[in-house]
């Protein structure tokens, strides 16, 4: 694989794993505002699997 498909693929998995995070981040926030602990509590684990906190 040459050296411009590498870059766009390591591009491509940076904006993927900002989308996760962002998107675990918005569904956090959303569980602790209504107070869903538990929902919270697997989100985090969720996080940590991912190593995205």
């Amino acid at each position: 694989m040459n050296k411009i498909n590498q870059k766009h693929l390591r591009q491509a998995a940076q904006t993927h794993r900002e989308s996760l995070r962002k998107s675990l981040q918005h569904r956090l926030e959303v569980a602790r505002a209504s107070g869903n602990d538990q929902l919270v509590h697997q989100l985090e684990a969720e996080a940590a699997y991912l190593h995205l906190q």
